[in-house]
């Protein structure tokens, strides 16, 4: 099932496939949908709204697929039982509690191996009770007071029976919560008839092996995508005129392939998707269709593909649905996303505020773009600008640690800083950034906190070594601080040789780390803390290699570890390595110590950099 025939696609209401007789093959697993999955579909069916749209037609609630074989006079069910059967099991609730002699005719369905199953089903009777009693509270409390009787088996017969007789109490459950008063015909006319699934029927041929396709929809835990089910809708035979469609279909095809082909390069990928965005995306041109139409991670899973479905029956040229019209939207927000993106300047002001979005709403971000774009090229650029400048706060002097802004003023700083360049062929890699996990830290983390716990301490030890000896490896360490080593520095050898003998101890003590630990923050003179150390001059873009989890590495250690990190190439801000390196530091002459005047120094060039950037003067930030 590599690809979809549109031509075996539909969306059936669940009244028109009650009709048919289903065979349940033995190489599916026995229902075993949880009394929880019972309750979210009966909450989700109650809570749709159906409110006819503008152009006269009604929006339905969309069920996952079924996806069936025709074997005879009945329909091999290859995946999608377990919604099937408990639709079954709440008509037949809905016939033994509520309907008298207005019975809903059921599903036929066989069970090749569990034949009983469809007997037990019809068996089922609640024996009570009618009321819901308020001391049960949860429905966990509540299964064991719910009676049944389903002579002449027993729910206990068979783990099937078991779970099918738990979806039923917790059908009866969900009902006494509603209460005497509920209006029970409306969600059964909200299940019947506004209520569809995606109905596949896969032809019956010899590549067609129902196996095959159940594994790869059930095993691996793969559904059908929006992605595959729009693709079938564009290539369906019956959407064109005779004598254009195999032509049109080839053209169509070629276009996705060559659109998926292009968001595969991460380098674009990443500067128009967030990872932090719930909705994830093998095949990533459906992340064009869900920004199309809207879909949000609140959305029911077939979201856009029903919105799709809803074009293709409404959006119509000659009486067939208008196909270059809709796949002509699809091309023009993918050639939108191109021209940003090979555009020097937009790449890198879309790319900003597509990071600071809000990963959840990311199609409010773009649709504000898409907007924004309507206007000519310099005034989409000017109102970009204006909108970055909503982002960061008016006072940088007044920002603070913790303050959630910081990360979008370190992020402006570094692509400011990288547009200031004027060098086309720099840019700021999203994608790095985005994939790799970067924190707002301390430059100078001297803090009041002590280091606690053995590993980090450990940890922290062989920074140190590190450092000053320039390995961690025992004969190295030993080597360095033996008294034969004439070459060190005296001071260091000595205060390596303490750190050593700390190493080796079974367990480290308190008091013997804090000295340690105070004599080398003397040693890198970061002893004199700063006057306010969370302030924005003391803070940096640092990922999480660099900064360790104990959060104490001193200042020299960071930049060295920054300089190895660029010398093989592995990505650090721009903005953060010229830290590091004292770029921004007028007159230093301290290269191993972030001090009061660097930090100072620090804070001018970020709102230096970003005055010029925004076109404004510096007091202004």
């Amino acid at each position: 099932m590599n690809s979809i025939d549109a031509n075996n696609l539909n969306l059936r209401t669940v009244v028109d496939i009650l009709g048919e007789s289903y065979f349940i093959p033995a190489y599916q697993r026995g229902y075993r949908w949880t009394d929880v999955q019972v309750l979210q579909l009966l909450d989700d069916i109650d809570n749709f709204k159906v409110v006819s749209s503008e152009d006269g037609s009604e929006p339905f609630y969309c069920l996952q697929p079924i996806v069936v074989k025709r074997n005879g006079d009945s329909f091999e069910v290859i995946d999608g039982q377990q919604r099937l059967t408990t639709i079954t099991i709440f008509i037949h609730y809905f016939n033994s509690v509520f309907a008298g002699r207005r019975k809903q005719k059921k599903p036929t369905i066989t069970y090749e191996t569990r034949l009983t199953s469809a007997d037990f089903i019809d068996s089922m009777e609640i024996d009570g009770p009618d009321e819901l009693d308020p001391s049960w509270g949860t429905l966990k409390m509540a299964l064991p007071h719910i009676a049944l009787n389903c002579e002449p088996f027993s729910e206990n017969d068979n783990i099937d029976f078991f779970h099918i007789a738990q979806a039923f109490k917790a059908i009866h459950y969900w009902f006494l919560k509603k209460g005497e008063t509920f209006d029970y015909e409306s969600i059964r006319s909200k299940l019947l008839n506004h209520s569809k699934v995606i109905w596949y029927e896969v032809e019956d041929t010899a590549s067609n092996n129902s196996v095959d396709i159940f594994t790869r929809l059930n095993i691996g835990k793969i559904p059908l995508t929006n992605g595959e089910l729009i693709k079938a809708l564009f290539l369906a035979t019956g959407n064109f005129n005779t004598n254009e469609v195999s032509l049109r279909q080839i053209q169509i095809a070629s276009e996705w392939d060559s659109i998926e082909k292009a968001l595969q390069d991460d380098d674009f990928w990443f500067f128009i998707y967030n990872p932090k965005n719930p909705l994830r995306y093998d095949n990533r041109i459906e992340y064009l269709f869900d920004l199309m139409k809207g879909r949000t991670p609140d959305c029911e899973f077939y979201f856009t593909f029903n919105e799709f479905h809803n074009d293709f029956q409404n959006i119509l040229l000659d009486g067939k649905p208008d196909i270059d019209r809709i796949w002509l939207s699809v091309k023009r927000l993918f050639l939108t996303f191109e021209e940003w993106y090979k555009d020097y300047k937009l790449y890198h002001y879309v790319g900003y505020l597509i990071s600071c979005s809000d990963p959840t709403r990311i199609t409010d971000c773009i649709n504000n773009l898409l907007t924004l774009s309507k206007n000519d090229k310099d005034v989409f650029k000017q109102k970009l600008k204006d909108e970055i400048r909503k982002t960061i706060p008016g006072n940088l002097d007044e920002l603070e640690y913790g303050d959630k802004t910081i990360r979008k003023v370190l992020l402006l700083f570094n692509i400011a800083t990288v547009l200031q360049t004027q060098k086309s062929d720099m840019r700021f890699p999203f994608n790095k950034y985005k994939n790799e996990d970067w924190d707002i830290e301390h430059v100078n983390s001297q803090t009041d906190k002590t280091i606690e716990d053995e590993p980090q301490r450990r940890a922290w030890i062989d920074d140190i070594l590190d450092y000053f000896v320039g390995s961690i490896e025992e004969d190295a360490v030993d080597s360095y601080v033996s008294e034969e080593n004439q070459s060190a520095n005296p001071a260091r050898r000595l205060l390596c040789q303490e750190i050593n003998q700390l190493r080796q101890s079974r367990k480290i003590d308190d008091g013997d780390f804090k000295e340690a630990y105070d004599k080398v923050q003397r040693f890198f003179k970061e002893d004199q803390p700063l006057p306010n150390k969370d302030s924005l001059a003391n803070l940096a873009l640092l990922d999480s290699k660099t900064n360790r989890s104990y959060g104490n590495a001193f200042f020299p250690i960071k930049r060295k570890r920054i300089i190895e990190n660029d010398s093989m190439g592995i990505f650090v801000p721009i903005a953060t390595k010229n830290l590091f390196l004292k770029y921004y530091s007028s007159g230093s002459d301290q290269m191993m110590a972030w001090k009061e005047k660097d930090a100072n120094d620090y804070l001018e060039a970020i709102k230096r950099v970003l005055g010029t950037f925004f076109n404004t003067n510096v007091e202004e930030l």
